[in-house]
């Protein structure tokens, strides 16, 4: 009986330990709103945003701030009746008018329509920079890996192994470069813009809504201190020609919105940028 005790005691405390090696949120996050965590199988910390009415939104954000890096983490979205949801992975240097901003948002759905993911770069508060895309998959039916590389010649956008978007660092126009940014995951109510551009409201009858993340990796530079051993890598990253084709196999196949593509939206004239792809 001793010996089944201290074997089982053996197998706890490995896995305990293998747990803690893995965890990552209370290390390099704070959080805000309702937020839990667990354990996968394989010993992954896994953390859930949870929104309902009362609760409002809720999310996590860095403790560090950052001057370019390669930052990526795996997200399971909200099944079923997801309309009016926001789900988010991206980094901001504040909420102030001059603010520089790299977003990957996850707009909800209706069920059976795909998720829309929507990509965009701020810069000197600058916006308006929106490339839109219908996921070709179910991104609540299992974990798929999102990446977002910046540096100092561009914003790479990636999608499990996919590049989708470049957004170029063009000279005499905004790009971020000189403000630090935190990187954040929030999960809110954007009932007003996020599902057919607010057509279709939150239906809190489905709440709780719940989106998890797990495996956060960062290769970056830290505002005031070192860039990370083998930041070269992203460092100097610009796509190569296969990459290229992934970004327009996406265009061709999944794109919903291109703002270079919006004369409407910009009666003066297009983003001096979208002449210069």
């Amino acid at each position: 009986m001793a010996r089944r005790f201290l074997a089982v005691l053996t197998v706890a405390l490995a896995l305990l330990q293998a747990a803690s090696a893995k965890s990552w949120l209370d290390k390099r996050f704070n959080t805000d709103g309702t937020v839990r965590t667990g354990y996968d199988a394989s010993g992954q910390q896994v953390v859930m945003l949870n929104l309902n009415q009362q609760s409002g939104a809720a999310g996590f954000n860095s403790k560090e701030q950052f001057l370019y890096g390669e930052f990526s983490i795996q997200m399971k979205l909200i099944p079923g009746n997801s309309a009016g949801t926001v789900s988010c992975f991206y980094l901001s240097s504040g909420d102030d008018q001059w603010r520089d901003e790299i977003d990957m948002e996850f707009m909800g759905n209706s069920t059976g329509h795909p998720v829309v993911l929507n990509t965009n770069v701020w810069a000197n508060g600058d916006g308006k920079k929106e490339h839109q895309f219908d996921l070709w998959f179910n991104p609540a039916a299992d974990y798929h890996t999102y990446t977002i590389i910046w540096n100092p010649e561009n914003i790479l956008f990636k999608v499990d192994n996919f590049f989708i978007r470049s957004f170029k660092r063009f000279a005499g126009l905004p790009y971020p470069s000189s403000r630090p940014m935190r990187l954040h995951a929030t999960l809110w109510d954007g009932s007003y813009w996020a599902t057919e551009k607010g057509k279709i409201p939150i239906n809190w009858s489905n709440a709780p809504f719940v989106v998890s993340y797990r495996t956060f990796y960062a290769n970056a530079c830290v505002s005031g201190g070192a860039c990370h051993a083998g930041s070269g890598r992203w460092m100097n990253k610009q796509l190569n020609g296969a990459e290229w084709g992934t970004v327009k196999w996406a265009e061709r196949s999944y794109m919903r919105y291109n703002y270079c593509n919006d004369g409407y939206r910009f009666p003066q004239g297009l983003p001096a940028e979208c002449s210069r792809y």
